[in-house]
C-alpha cells in the first residue's frame, strides 16, 4: 500500500507533491487567519456605525467588503488548485499500488476476491486518503496557526461560569471539550470498523456467486442466493443499529458544542467588557481550534471505512507474499 513512498520512480510525486500540498494548505490557513482578523475589524466598525450615526463613512464601510472579497478570491483560487493537485497526487498513489499488483498478478489471481482488491479497494483507498488526509493536514495546520491566536485573544477571558477564574480559559475549554468528545465517540463507535469489514466480506461472497451465475448455470441457485443475501441483510441491519446510537451521541455532542463558547464568554459579555468585533473574532478562532481538535469525531465514519479497506488490502498483500514465496521455492 505504501510503495508510492518507497519506490524511486514515484519520488517526484510522493515527496515533491507532498511538499506542494503542505505549502498550499499552509497558505490556505494563513488566509483564514487574515479573514479572522478581518472579522474582528469589520464587526467593530459595524458596531460603531450602528451606535454612532455617521461615525463611519460609506466609502470606509464598502472598503472593508472589498478587502474581504480580495482575500476570499485568493483563498478560492488556492483551494481549487490544491484540490486539483491533491486529486492527481492520490491517483498516482493508487497507480503505484495497482502497478505492484499487476506485476505479480499471476500470484495474486488465485486469491479470493483479487480483482475486487486491485480495482475497487485501491480506488476506495485513494479516494478516502484524498479526503481524510487533506482534512487531517488542514486540521493540524489550523491548530498550529489558531491556537496561539486564541491564546492571545483569551487573555481577557479569565472567568468561566460555575468554575471561576481560569487563565486563557477558552483555550482550555476548546481542548478539554474536543478531547472529551473524541474519547466519547471513539468508545461508542469502537465496533464500527469490524462491522464494516464484515459487510464487505458478506457483499463479496454475494457478488461472487452472482458473477459465477452469469457463466455457469449450476451457480447462483435461488436457495443459495437467498441464503447469501440473508447474510448481507443481517450484517447491514446490525450496522444500522450501531450507527443509530453512535449518531445520537455524535450529533448531540456537536450541537451542544455550538453554545459552549458563548457559555464560556457569558460572564465577560454581560459586563460589556468586550466589543462585538472581539466576540466574533474569538468565537471564530475558538471554532477553528475546536473543529481541528474534533477531527476524529467528525471523520469517524470515514475512518471506519478506511480501516476496513486497509484490513482487506493488508490481508490481500499478506496472501500475495505467501504465494510469491511458494512460487520462489518451486
Amino acid at each position: 500500500m505504501f510503495k508510492f513512498f518507497t519506490q524511486r520512480k514515484w519520488y517526484l510525486w510522493s515527496i515533491g507533491g507532498t511538499l506542494v500540498i503542505l505549502l498550499a494548505t499552509w497558505y490556505q490557513v494563513q488566509l483564514d487567519v487574515r479573514i479572522n482578523e478581518w472579522f474582528g475589524e469589520f464587526y467593530d466598525t459595524l458596531q460603531k456605525a450602528l451606535t454612532e450615526p455617521n461615525s463611519v463613512t460609506e466609502k470606509e464601510f464598502i472598503s472593508y467588503l472589498f478587502t474581504f472579497a480580495k482575500i476570499a478570491a485568493v483563498y478560492i483560487l488556492v483551494v481549487i488548485f490544491s484540490d486539483y493537485f491533491t486529486s492527481h497526487w492520490t491517483f498516482r498513489w493508487r497507480t503505484a499500488m495497482a502497478e505492484y499488483y499487476h506485476d505479480y498478478w499471476n500470484d495474486a489471481s488465485s486469491i479470493e476476491g483479487a480483482s475486487q482488491r486491485v480495482q475497487e479497494d485501491t480506488l476506495k483507498f485513494a479516494r478516502i486518503m484524498e479526503g481524510l488526509g487533506a482534512e487531517l493536514l488542514r486540521s493540524l495546520m489550523t491548530l498550529i496557526a489558531f491556537t496561539p491566536i486564541l491564546w492571545g485573544l483569551s487573555k481577557s477571558i479569565t472567568v468561566l461560569p460555575w468554575i471561576g477564574e481560569v487563565d486563557h480559559a477558552l483555550v482550555w475549554v476548546a481542548i478539554l471539550s474536543a478531547l472529551g468528545g473524541t474519547l466519547l465517540l471513539a468508545s461508542v463507535g469502537i465496533k464500527l470498523p469490524g462491522i464494516e469489514y464484515d459487510i464487505q466480506k458478506e457483499e463479496a461472497a454475494y457478488r461472487k456467486e452472482l458473477v459465477l451465475g452469469e457463466d455457469f448455470k449450476e451457480s447462483a441457485k435461488p436457495e443459495k442466493i437467498t441464503d447469501l443475501y440473508g447474510g448481507v441483510r443481517k450484517i447491514h441491519y446490525r450496522m444500522y443499529f450501531h450507527y443509530l446510537y453512535f449518531n445520537a451521541v455524535k450529533w448531540s455532542y456537536l450541537q451542544g458544542m455550538v453554545i459552549v463558547p458563548y457559555l464560556a464568554l457569558a460572564p465577560t459579555i454581560v459586563t460589556g467588557a468586550i466589543t462585538l468585533g472581539f466576540v466574533q473574532q474569538i468565537i471564530r478562532a475558538f471554532g477553528r481550534v475546536e473543529t481541528s481538535l474534533q477531527y476524529l469525531v467528525r471523520s469517524w465514519p470515514i475512518i471506519v471505512e478506511l480501516i476496513s479497506v486497509w484490513k482487506r488490502l493488508r490481508e490481500f498483500e499478506t496472501k500475495l507474499e505467501i504465494n510469491r514465496s511458494l512460487e520462489t521455492v518451486k
